[in-house]
């Protein structure tokens, strides 16, 4: 397996891994600047990063933009000059108040999916932050190029290809997951390169292809490798590292998991996502509602009125430690971890020491 530094612009990371970003909590600056550190790009997850400032109960949107500094700035001190970035859902209540945070702080690039990041471009005008919008089909990814090409005379710095293996939020129907077939997914990733390098050829600029979604193998490395693209985005299998900032609880349930427990779940913002099952998910599969005190502002498209649970409370509990009541967002393959590693000891298994 022939591995190339990873390029983004003048960016390089000279291991091409990209650490997936994963809320709430799960990738803040512990896990980011670790993967940055051993020469991948770490992701900080923007999705409530803030929920363990004083005054997040009563300002989420002040605790998470004042969050977003801070962690970046602790992850800046691990990484020692490593890449280092933010995850931001489209989805997110506030999306350009968090993208243009993100950009003031000077992190190195935004990776943005849960929706079409369309208008990503007008906001982060003026700022050198790298674009890298998440997409899932070759219908996602003409779109996005076509708006950015004709609105803002622009193109994505990197593309991310989103699997239906991928843990959390998934940009897919309840069908198109249950129909998954990796031979079909290969072919789509085909044709979505075909679409970046044209737009590539076109604005003059290499644009680095990135595939993610149920990447736990060696082997799975290299087969997407073999396709041509630049590199991948791992996410799950560092839940269950020493330098990952979730509860020791959180990531024994990785651990303790088997595969008949990872379970597809429709999530209250409306989106299919994938999880470990447990209490919380037994009671909703019942009908049984969680009652709601707070509204946390997190989604956009959320109605507290008609959700069976809170979202930011289910993965506030979950990252605390309460697995039971608590959202366990994983990707497919979660079950398959046995142990505690270290950061180096998932980039040594994956073949990229």
């Amino acid at each position: 397996m022939e591995l190339k530094p990873l390029c983004i612009g003048d960016l390089t990371a000279k291991i091409p891994l990209v650490q997936g970003g994963m809320g709430v909590g799960i990738s803040l600056s512990n896990l980011a600047g670790n993967v940055a550190l051993q020469g991948g790009v770490g992701i900080i997850s923007t999705a409530q990063i803030g929920y363990q400032e004083k005054d997040f109960s009563t300002n989420p949107l002040k605790a998470n933009l004042r969050a977003i500094g801070s962690e970046l700035e602790k992850a800046r001190k691990i990484a020692k000059g490593g890449v280092v970035g933010f995850n931001i859902m489209v989805a997110t209540r506030n999306y350009g108040e968090y993208v243009k945070e993100v950009c003031r702080q000077g992190a190195d690039i935004i990776i943005s999916g849960a929706g079409l990041p369309v208008d990503l471009p007008k906001l982060t005008e003026g700022f050198q932050t790298k674009l890298a919008p998440i997409v899932s089909s070759v219908k996602a990814t003409n779109i996005i190029c076509k708006l950015w090409d004709k609105k803002y005379n622009t193109t994505p710095d990197m593309v991310v290809i989103e699997g239906a293996m991928a843990g959390g939020h998934l940009g897919f129907s309840l069908e198109d997951i249950l129909s998954y077939k990796k031979e079909t997914f290969d072919n789509e990733i085909k044709h979505i390169m075909e679409v970046v390098e044209s737009y590539a050829q076109k604005y003059k600029k290499k644009i680095p292809v990135i595939v993610a979604g149920g990447i736990t193998t060696k082997e799975d490395v290299s087969h997407y490798l073999s396709l041509g693209v630049q590199g991948v985005q791992v996410a799950t299998r560092f839940v269950t590292t020493k330098e990952c900032d979730a509860s020791l609880e959180y990531k024994n349930a990785y651990i303790n998991a088997t595969k008949d427990d990872i379970t597809l779940v429709k999530s209250p913002v409306g989106m299919p996502g994938r999880a470990i099952n447990n209490q919380l998910l037994e009671k909703v599969k019942k009908g049984e509602k969680t009652p709601i005190t707070k509204c946390y502002q997190c989604i956009s498209k959320c109605n507290p009125l008609e959700i069976p649970y809170c979202i930011t409370d289910a993965l506030i509990k979950a990252v605390k430690g309460d697995v039971k009541n608590g959202l366990l967002f994983c990707g497919a393959n979660a079950y398959k971890a046995k142990k505690i590693e270290t950061v180096k000891e998932v980039f040594e298994s994956l073949g990229f020491v």
